[in-house]
């Protein structure tokens, strides 16, 4: 089965983490800090969570779902935990943007799911240490995908190029022998969940909040041809999976701050493009990048190719009126026609297990709204 394409209404969806339960935040606060957690009870409740969080999306009005990442303490440093190689020291990153403004950078960084992120070095050969943990995760959805009889469903996984970000390289001689090790560890997940059915959503904010982390000592042009390095890598490792079964998903960061030194999305989208993913989630609602619609006034859309702009931002509890909503989905509609969007969301409401910038309550009332606008777009363009 193909990614779900519009034929009669607007579809949605959202970018992957959503609010996960307290009793389960706990749980994975010990398990990363290092106190004994038992492996069946952790299963048995993230399972019952992944339960719960596909019936509030279904209730929601989302027809994309997913597991909300219950599983993951974050949707890149989870890997520290299915991969071999990650045993040196955590490393703290460098927002360029916040340096202006420390104060901020105190705020941003002071996020309980933030301060507890461990991010270990690679100091040796990578390779899959624990290959049940993206099968159990298949599982787990697809049970409750069941349950809640939802049509659609989709599951995020790191590309290469964000784990690079996250996860200093100590061991190999070049970045790129990097990036490429890591696309091979990375490839038997993204096959199982294409094998499962599910659309792949691969994150990769390496190619944009990338420009003003791990490469803000470079050029634009020198940051654009890093850029078509990790898509090599990504597309090297989504070989075997169909571009109409995956989806990238393009950030410059989910944290309210400055952003002054985001890339912008006109100076990467033809690099993007590339990827081989059919589908592109980006951000397209929050002050930094709300106005780049205007971008496909002049920018075809290759063909096959379908866009899932951020309608609702993931960083503020502000609820947005469903005519707002309908009014975006519009924007892009009229640009690159209607059955070439999806309604999306700017990122996750559950970036970091513990994140707490959209409270949990909040963030359910703004997917409603979102499908509420999606179904007044649709009234307009169908």
């Amino acid at each position: 089965m193909a990614m779900p394409r519009s034929t009669e209404r607007f579809l949605t969806t959202h970018t992957g983490s959503l609010p996960r339960p307290s009793d389960l935040i706990r749980m994975m606060f010990a398990k990363e800090e290092g106190v004994p957690v038992e492996p069946a009870a952790l299963g048995a409740r993230i399972r019952a969570a992944v339960v719960e969080v596909v019936r509030k999306q279904v209730e929601a009005g989302v027809a994309i779902v997913n597991d909300g990442e219950m599983s993951k303490p974050s949707y890149a440093t989870y890997i520290k935990d299915r991969l071999n190689g990650f045993g040196g020291a955590s490393h703290p990153l460098q927002y360029r943007d916040l340096v202006d403004f420390p104060e901020m950078a105190k705020r941003v960084f002071g996020d309980p799911g933030r301060a507890r992120r461990r991010t270990p070095a690679c100091d040796g050969p990578i390779s899959v240490r624990d290959p049940r943990a993206a099968e159990t995760d298949v599982e787990n959805l697809r049970a409750a995908r069941e349950a809640a009889k939802a049509e659609h469903a989709f599951m995020s996984a790191a590309s290469p190029g964000v784990i690079s970000l996250f996860f200093r390289n100590d061991h190999y001689p070049s970045h790129e022998a990097y990036l490429f090790a890591i696309a091979e560890a990375m490839r038997p997940e993204y096959e199982a969940v294409a094998r499962a059915g599910f659309d792949l959503q691969v994150d990769c904010p390496d190619l944009g909040m990338g420009r003003h982390i791990q490469f803000a000592d470079l050029s634009l042009d020198e940051f654009r041809t890093m850029a078509r390095l990790h898509i090599e890598a990504l597309n090297h490792a989504l070989a075997n999976v169909s571009p109409e079964r995956s989806r990238l998903h393009l950030c410059w960061g989910n944290y309210e701050g400055p952003h002054h030194y985001d890339v912008a999305l006109g100076d990467i989208i033809d690099i993007v493009f590339t990827a081989r993913p059919a589908s592109l989630s980006f951000e397209a609602s929050n002050p930094r990048h709300a106005h780049e619609w205007r971008l496909f006034e002049r920018v075809k859309l290759p063909a096959g190719k379908v866009l899932i702009p951020g309608v609702l931002d993931s960083t503020t509890n502000f609820i947005e009126h469903p005519d707002l909503v309908a009014e975006r989905i519009g924007r892009y509609a009229r640009l690159v026609g209607r059955e070439n969007v999806i309604a999306g969301t700017d990122c996750g409401f559950g970036t970091w297990v513990g994140q707490a910038a959209v409270d949990p309550d909040i963030a359910w009332a703004k997917l409603a709204s979102m499908a509420e606008g999606a179904r007044r777009a649709t009234q307009e363009f169908w």
